[in-house]
């Protein structure tokens, strides 16, 4: 296993990789002596330097000195790219292979208006490519400055695949294998390959979705010899509850990181002490002490986390799951597979973007890790994939690769949107949600309540606000002139008339300083709306504290999101500066005979 100083060198090499020479308008060291010239430092001067730079250059060149607090007065999507430009101008450079895909694969994006902001994640299939396999013979222009598009009346999806469900149990389908289809095991390699995992060192099973991979892992891992579950998160998530419930029927011992208020940074001396444990005499008799879950990045704050937290742990006697299901595509690549070599890898996969979020789950299991696993009852939520009769009849979706011999060799499937992210490439994607992340981050922060004397703040952002490694997710919530929250569920039913889909999570493992203690009771209430005080008292129970957290709107970019997607949302958010703009929605509605908003 490579040292921990092998693995800092891995890290400090890709932070400086992904850390372009110029991220703003300043031109590169050339022979003309009048222009800025680039100073090449020590590595970790450079890189540092370069973070600072991005997050100070952003904040002092976004608007500013600027507040508004009309939603009238915002300037123009057309005004806003141009200042956008002149901060960012590497983003031009990806316009044309960016927005020209978009434009050509995803084009119902454009036809439908609509904003997908609701879920992360990675897609198998391009919206083109599903409509090219259309029953209805979808017919699209040839010309390629111009698309014509059906309208949605005229479509008749082919779905590609379905499931159906296995029996037995995981640790047996791991050591003797079970029957896979060519499809399947076609659709298996394209994974493998996109995510750059060896099938010499990992076998991968198909899930119904992810959080049947993590209740698979709950049912196999050895906790009566190995009883803790140490978990990551600073939301709460459908998938690692349904894995503590059902470790904790099995003797498991579950504890969670907490993260400190306000930027919900992780407890670092906390969690050390978890994973580390009480240090006896008895130090030479190592005994694994469980299993630590680890998300690479919050899919709800856009918090980035430390990979080393996993070598810590692997050092510390803990089996590593890593959660890779809020990955951006391509972060593979970054992730150093062969570095930290987690026992567990759990990602997902849904079928094509902004149209169908369904799809399945994929749980690798490293394969000197079977044997440490129990044979389960069941295995329920392992699936075969069923493809579509007609795939078969499309050459340009099959193809089989030829064999050395010349003869019937293995079959390929196209999976447009995989192939799409390989030939964008890792440096163009992760700039790219970069620059749009923070400037929507920014310009929110400049939203403030007309006629307050302190300008109260129209939202708050939970987590990192303008930073260059924050994920490409962002957690908040709006807030009216009075510092009253605005409820989540009815921020998101707005901006869906407003055809914006958005989310909305729960925050929660909250850690407040003692100079925090009045707004600890102020802010934290029980996820289905309570306070989380009695009369100013805070719960003290510690399955009670546990159910406390913060209720928050949810946004995140995929690699196609552009930057009038996040001009929308500002534009959107924005109208809340109208003290009556809920109460004009309502009656809006309500005069044109259509259901509702329930206060």
């Amino acid at each position: 296993m490579p040292s921990l100083g092998q693995k800092n060198e891995a890290l400090q090499v890709y932070s400086q990789r992904c850390c372009p020479t110029t991220f703003f308008n300043i031109p590169i060291s050339q022979s003309s002596s009048h222009q800025t010239t680039a100073i090449i430092k020590p590595r970790n001067s450079t890189t540092s330097e370069c973070r600072h730079n991005f997050a100070a250059t952003t904040a002092s060149s976004i608007f500013p000195n600027t507040q508004f607090t009309n939603h009238e007065s915002l300037p123009s999507l057309h005004e806003s790219f141009t200042e956008f430009i002149k901060v960012y101008p590497q983003y031009s450079h990806t316009e044309e292979q960016v927005d020209r895909l978009r434009a050509k694969e995803y084009y119902h994006l454009s036809v439908s208006n609509h904003t997908c902001l609701d879920y992360i994640g990675i897609g198998l299939f391009s919206y083109y490519q599903l409509q090219r396999h259309d029953t209805s013979k979808t017919q699209l222009a040839s010309s390629s400055s111009s698309i014509v598009t059906p309208t949605q009346s005229q479509y008749s999806h082919v779905p590609f695949f379905s499931i159906s469900y296995k029996t037995g149990n995981l640790k047996t389908l791991l050591i003797h294998g079970g029957q896979e289809s060519e499809f399947e095991s076609a659709m298996r390699k394209k994974i493998m390959g996109f995510l750059n995992v060896s099938d010499k060192d990992y076998f991968m099973v198909f899930t119904a979705n992810r959080t049947s991979a993590f209740k698979l892992v709950a049912e196999s891992y050895p906790f009566e010899s190995s009883p803790k579950l140490l978990t990551v998160y600073d939301y709460e998530s459908e998938a690692v509850e349904t894995m503590i419930s059902c470790s904790e029927r099995r003797g498991a011992k579950a504890v969670s990181a907490e993260f400190s208020w306000p930027r919900l940074r992780i407890q670092t001396t906390k969690l050390r002490n978890m994973i580390e444990g009480s240090k006896g005499k008895n130090k030479s008799k190592k005994k694994t002490k469980g299993l630590f879950v680890f998300p690479l990045h919050s899919r709800v704050t856009g918090a980035r986390y430390p990979y080393l937290w996993m070598s810590v742990a692997q050092e510390n006697g803990w089996h590593v799951l890593i959660d890779a299901c809020a990955l951006g595509p391509k972060d593979m690549d970054s992730f150093g597979l062969s570095l930290f070599r987690p026992d567990f890898l759990i990602c997902s996969f849904y079928k094509v973007f902004g149209e169908n979020p369904s799809g399945f789950g994929c749980l690798f299991v490293k394969k000197s890790a079977i044997s440490v696993l129990e044979a389960s009852s069941s295995c329920a939520g392992i699936v075969n994939l069923v493809p579509e009769r007609r795939l078969f009849q499309l050459p340009e979706t099959l193809e089989r690769k030829k064999a050395p011999d010349g003869k019937n060799g293995s079959l390929d499937i196209e999976c447009r949107c995989l192939d799409q992210v390989d030939s964008l490439g890792l440096t163009m994607i992760t700039n790219r949600g970069r620059y749009l992340i923070n400037w929507l981050v920014n310009s929110l922060l400049k939203l403030k309540h007309p006629n307050t004397e302190e300008g109260v703040p129209l939202i708050k952002i939970y987590g990192p606000t303008i930073r260059f490694d924050r994920g490409p997710a962002l957690a908040f919530n709006v807030f009216d002139w009075k510092r009253a929250k605005v409820e989540p569920v009815l921020v998101q039913k707005l901006a869906d008339r407003n055809n914006i889909s958005l989310s909305y999570g729960f925050l929660h493992h909250l850690w407040f300083a003692e100079k925090y203690a009045e707004e600890k009771v102020r802010v934290l209430q029980s996820k289905e709306g309570g306070g989380g005080g009695k009369g100013g008292v805070m719960v003290n129970k510690k399955k009670d504290r546990e159910k406390l957290g913060i209720t928050v709107v949810t946004a995140a970019l995929g690699f196609l999101a552009n930057f009038e997607d996040v001009y929308k949302l500002w534009a959107f958010v924005a109208r809340f500066l109208d003290a009556d703009f809920v109460e004009k929605e309502r009656w809006r509605y309500t005069a044109l005979n259509q259901k509702t908003i329930e206060i």
